[in-house]
């Protein structure tokens, strides 16, 4: 007799249960999968309040981040057949393999896969600094803004942020005045944290040049939160060695635009690694088997990097689309992700219209983020462009 799996869906505060208004269903393990995918797609509801406390509404096309991304039949098969064995001891071939896919692509000398580009940045800050030092970065860093003070709160490193230019780049002569002295009142500076892309921008290469020789001329460290640079290379036309170019450590997320569902890979010089691996156990970053989503990452920089292309067009295509509306105030993309401002006279009016025609967007007070992404397709923006034409028709 084969085991059976019960799969009952009720709400956020229980088990992630499925309901199709009709009993909880049984399925064998082999086919189970199937079973609830056919069940979401007729119109199974899915109880959750999200993340900030609000019922979701029924998705059509999801448009909030690239972190939506769904692994496809290829993935999966992958990551089904992947080899494993146990990480922590250094054993599983599949995970080595992708670290060492990463580390080539970057330039670097060795890789370690995290489980996130949270842990990935937090593990650089602490390999870079130790407590009571400082490391440097935008005000609208990832590492700085959206990591829940992590460095602070686990490694005692203390930020200084420091305001982004429009391009999202830091003027060099602001780094420069950020610096500390050595003297006994100030935290050591030890650290420039750069992002690209950030905010959907690349970075300029000049730019980037110019900042690496300012950091090496102060004796500091350098890191580069890399969570989109495959974006920032297939958009530039640059390859991702020269982006990371420099750098003492890149940290390149696998789980955005490029399609796996979990997964960070860290990259520096063997010292640098070495290090890091021992800060990994310590914050709980050691995996056993991760062969199986360490695949997916490997079946992603096969797979899914020139179609990055694809999602850089039809951001453009949709931010012009929306851009025709007079109310809404559109940044042009350069890459995938697009911010635009709402009049406030319609700001939630848009908003809400938008949403309940299945448009999932994320934003507040009238600013909202659109991001293309391998689940979004033409048809996808046609039918965002429809409601937005359809919305603004009915003023």
């Amino acid at each position: 007799m084969s085991v059976l799996h019960t799969f009952m869906v009720e709400n956020v505060a229980r088990p992630a249960s499925i309901s199709t208004g009709a009993e909880p269903f049984q399925v064998d393990p082999g086919d189970g999968w199937r079973k609830a995918r056919d069940a979401i797609s007729i119109g199974a509801t899915l109880p959750s309040t999200g993340s900030q406390g609000r019922e979701m509404t029924t998705r059509r096309y999801d448009f909030r981040s690239d972190t939506v991304t769904r692994p496809d039949a290829g993935m999966r098969a992958a990551m089904a057949a992947a080899p494993v064995g146990d990480d922590v001891y250094g054993e599983d071939e599949t995970v080595i393999a992708l670290e060492a896919r990463v580390a080539e692509l970057t330039g670097k000398a060795r890789g370690m896969f995290v489980p996130s580009g949270t842990q990935s940045n937090l593990i650089a800050l602490m390999s870079h600094c130790g407590r009571g030092d400082e490391f440097i970065a935008g005000q609208d860093a990832h590492a700085y803004k959206y990591e829940a003070g992590g460095a602070a709160v686990l490694g005692s490193i203390q930020p200084q942020p420091i305001e982004n230019a429009p391009d999202g780049s830091l003027p060099l002569d602001k780094i420069e005045g950020a610096i500390k002295p050595d003297d006994i009142h100030f935290a050591r500076t030890r650290l420039l944290a750069l992002e690209n892309t950030i905010g959907g921008k690349v970075l300029p290469q000049s730019y980037v040049a110019d900042a690496v020789a300012l950091a090496r001329r102060h004796g500091l460290g350098t890191h580069l939160d890399g969570a989109r640079i495959v974006n920032a290379a297939v958009a530039s036309n640059r390859s991702v060695k020269e982006l990371a170019e420099g750098f003492d450590s890149v940290s390149v997320c696998l789980s955005k635009g490029l399609g796996a569902p979990v997964g960070s890979v860290l990259v520096g010089d063997a010292d640098f690694i070495g290090k890091a691996r021992r800060l990994r156990k310590m914050v709980g970053g050691g995996m056993r088997q991760a062969g199986i989503i360490a695949a997916a990452g490997l079946y992603a920089l096969e797979h899914n990097v020139s179609r990055l292309a694809d999602d850089h067009a039809r951001a453009r295509r949709l931010a012009e689309g929306l851009a025709r509306h007079d109310r809404l105030n559109v940044d042009m993309p350069q890459t995938n992700i697009i911010f635009l401002n709402a009049d406030e006279s319609v700001a939630k009016e848009f908003a809400d219209h938008m949403a309940a025609q299945g448009i999932l967007v994320s934003g507040r007070y009238g600013q909202q983020r659109w991001v293309t992404h391998k689940d979004i397709g033409d048809e996808a923006i046609e039918a965002a462009l429809d409601a937005a034409d359809k919305f603004f028709a009915s003023l």
